[in-house]
C-alpha cells in the first residue's frame, strides 16, 4: 500500500496512486482531507459537490463509476467545467475525492 491520510484522528491507507484503500471508510471529511492533500484543492465547492456525490451515488449503485457522457449529462457540467473543477479529470481527481476504489471503478 502507499501513504496514509489523517481524517478526524483516524490514519486512513491510500493506494499508490493515491485512492482509498478502503472506500467503505469514506465520508465528508475524508472528501475534503483527499480532495486537498492529493489533488490540491481547497475548499470543496458546491459544484465540486454535485460531481462528488453523483459520483458516490452511482458507484454504490452500480459498482463503478459513471461513463464521463453520463456524470456530464446528469450533473449538468460540460466535461471542461469538470476539469477546472477536477484538474486531473473525472477518472482521477473526481473518483479519488468520492472515495473510490480507482483503476477499474473509475471513468
Amino acid at each position: 500500500m502507499g501513504n496514509k491520510i489523517e481524517v478526524n484522528g483516524s490514519a486512513l491507507e491510500l493506494t499508490e496512486d493515491g485512492f482509498l484503500a478502503h472506500p467503505e471508510v469514506w465520508s465528508e471529511e475524508c472528501a475534503a482531507v483527499l480532495a486537498l492533500t492529493q489533488e490540491g484543492i481547497q475548499p470543496l465547492t458546491p459544484a465540486h459537490w454535485v460531481v462528488v456525490n453523483f459520483i458516490r451515488k452511482h458507484f454504490l449503485e452500480h459498482g463503478v463509476a459513471p461513463l464521463v457522457r453520463v456524470l456530464c449529462k446528469k450533473t449538468g457540467f460540460k466535461l471542461k467545467r469538470i476539469y477546472e473543477l477536477f484538474p486531473s479529470g473525472p477518472a482521477k481527481g473526481a473518483c479519488k475525492v468520492a472515495g473510490l476504489p480507482g483503476g477499474d471503478s473509475c471513468v
